[in-house]
């Protein structure tokens, strides 16, 4: 009979890993603090380097760590590695130091991008689009690949979560490489999945939709309101709530999705065709 009472600490005793996680602000931040407050144990990627290229600059990794430290429960641990994904050796080194150091993991949150770096038709050029493949798709697929080899179908239900962006509810204008890699993680999300799933593995990807990472001025958000039938943009929680919830297992009759939370985003408003 199924239990129907919920779980206080729903991944207890998981060991979670997820990529991207530098910036309080940030979406890998989020889940990372989810995750913990549920149980988990937390294992987290971040590479400097890249936020330090960003308008937004880089957060203070001691105080990125103390933060989800403070969300974990009794026998859970934190782990943080860094690694440039723009290396193709880098992600089986990643899943090799982490298996040796913190052992079995259960569940791979692929939450890491490139920004920026990007351009329209007639801006590209071949280096452009490589690095978003080679970042945003690329590494990815091998650490999901890697995370499948050291999965032991005895150890329970494994996860992979693919984070892809908004290109396929609507037009990314001048985000040729940035959509064109995130969109190839969404349409091989099921081919994946079916795969994986003779092995006990989910696999989801997650739209999160229009979030603000620290980006959004007033002026922006004055613009763009209306869209926003909620009259918020989406936060970084949301996000997190939703990619915790699909590691537990109430989630486990859930895989080869494309999951869109855009909080009802509207792509237009009657203003637009006003003259």
């Amino acid at each position: 009979m199924t239990d129907l009472y919920r779980k206080q600490y729903p991944l207890k005793g998981k060991k979670v890993f997820i990529t991207g996680v530098s910036r309080r602000k940030g979406i890998g931040y989020a889940i990372a603090r989810q995750v913990a407050a549920w149980g988990a144990s937390v294992i987290i990627h971040h590479y400097q380097p890249h936020d330090k290229e960003q308008p937004w600059g880089a957060d203070d990794l001691t105080k990125v760590i103390k933060g989800i430290e403070d969300k974990l429960i009794e026998d859970s641990f934190i782990y943080a590695l860094s690694g440039n994904f723009l290396n193709p050796e880098e992600p089986k080194r990643v899943i090799e130091e982490i298996t040796k150091n913190c052992g079995h993991i259960d569940s791979l949150v692929c939450n890491h991008a490139l920004s920026g770096n990007d351009g329209a038709i007639g801006e590209l050029n071949a280096e452009m689009l490589d690095k978003h493949w080679a970042i945003n798709t690329r590494s990815c697929l091998l650490l999901a690949q890697y995370f499948a080899d050291q999965h032991d179908y005895q150890a329970g239900r494994g996860n992979i979560i693919f984070m892809t962006s908004g290109q396929r509810p609507g037009p990314m204008s001048g985000e040729i490489g940035y959509a064109s890699s995130k969109g190839a993680l969404a349409d091989i999300t099921l081919t994946i999945s079916d795969q994986l799933a003779d092995d006990n593995i989910t696999v989801n990807t997650v739209n999160p939709g229009p979030v603000d990472t620290g980006y959004l001025s007033k002026e922006m958000w004055k613009q763009i309101k209306p869209m926003f039938p909620f009259g918020r943009y989406g936060r970084p929680e949301d996000a997190g709530h939703l990619v915790a919830w699909l590691l537990t297992e109430e989630a486990s009759w859930i895989t080869g999705q494309i999951i869109n939370a855009e909080g009802g985003f509207r792509r237009w408003h009657p203003g637009y065709f006003e003259d």
